[in-house]
């Protein structure tokens, strides 16, 4: 780096002339297999992920692997990074001894609850015995899966109040140096628009009041609101805040995704449209990111066949 900076300009492009016809020479052997691909390090790895945020002709310059490589190493170090980052201690495993007398117990005692196992476990001096929580792990799922009569009524809620609904939900994006930006979307469910989106880096209750209020402006609201059950939604404190405006709130149930799966499918298509392709430098580039996605092309120009194929913005009112 130093020799660089002592180097005329024209010493610097010999040198890259240089080193680009021995670099073409290497590309041809290992494109005919006359030498076999060379192992990249991890340092190589980490190096291409930073220089295809700074080099803007990054991807012409790589030949080794596929730009689409580059993003996938990004994501596997932020998988690493976090595995590390939120390993804790914990409580020590449980032993197979332990697990196979909770599934004795259960199979001789079928209508004993967790919180029953434990007790027992208790009474047989079993040192350490898990939780309820964690015995309720190890035998058979005693709660039925929802009937046809469930799943039809909140279907023909769905369909019957389709132009009063809009539905919110949070993911999660991490950016090149592995800090975790959450991403809060409303869409509506009759023209399938995303009526509002935000980012930041620490979601409360009050933070998502405030988004509610600008996608809001004039009284505009939907009569109902569909959401999960994260802690953030259901607080009192956004609740209060719903019934005050006249949105009634709809939790979906227990780990049942499909309920809201008009947010669920609109957070896939942003990932493998957008969010899949980039990594994002900091919570400024996603913003910018995500407001050239939605309000250039997902809104006005991107058709879906929950709208018979139609854009969630009408063509005649982006023309009005």
């Amino acid at each position: 780096m130093f020799r660089s900076k002592l180097l005329s300009d024209i010493n610097k492009d010999l040198e890259i002339v240089a080193l680009r016809s021995q670099l073409s020479i290497v590309q041809r052997q290992i494109l005919d297999r006359k030498i076999p691909k060379p192992h990249l390090t991890p340092a190589f790895r980490q190096l291409w992920i930073l220089l295809s945020k700074f080099v803007p002709g990054w991807k012409s310059s790589i030949f080794l692997v596929k730009p689409e490589t580059v993003i996938s190493w990004h994501k596997k170090a932020f998988k690493f990074y976090w595995i590390l980052k939120s390993k804790k201690p914990g409580r020590p495993k449980i032993s197979r001894q332990t697990i196979a007398l909770i599934k004795r117990i259960h199979k001789e005692n079928p209508l004993l609850s967790p919180e029953k196992i434990y007790e027992r476990l208790i009474d047989l001096a079993v040192i350490d015995a898990p939780s309820p929580n964690t015995i309720s792990k190890y035998i058979p799922k005693i709660r039925k899966s929802p009937s046809e009569k469930q799943k039809q009524s909140w279907t023909t809620f769905l369909k019957n109040h389709r132009k009063e609904i809009w539905a919110m939900d949070f993911f999660t994006v991490p950016t090149l140096y592995f800090k975790v930006l959450y991403v809060f979307i409303l869409i509506s469910h009759d023209r399938r628009n995303i009526e509002h989106f935000a980012v930041t880096t620490n979601p409360s209750s009050a933070w998502v009041a405030q988004q509610i209020r600008e996608a809001t402006p004039f009284g505009s609201t939907p009569k109902y609101l569909i959401h999960d059950n994260d802690s953030t939604f259901t607080s009192r404190e956004l609740q209060n805040f719903l019934a005050n405006t006249n949105i009634k709130s709809k939790k979906t149930g227990f780990k049942c995704p499909w309920q809201n799966g008009t947010c669920e499918r609109t957070v896939g298509i942003l990932r493998q449209e957008l969010l899949n392709h980039i990594i994002p430098i900091n919570e400024k580039h996603l913003k910018y990111l995500l407001k050239e996605y939605i309000v250039n092309y997902y809104n006005p120009a991107r058709t879906h066949q929950g709208i018979d194929c139609q854009t969630p913005i009408l063509k005649e009112k982006l023309t009005d």
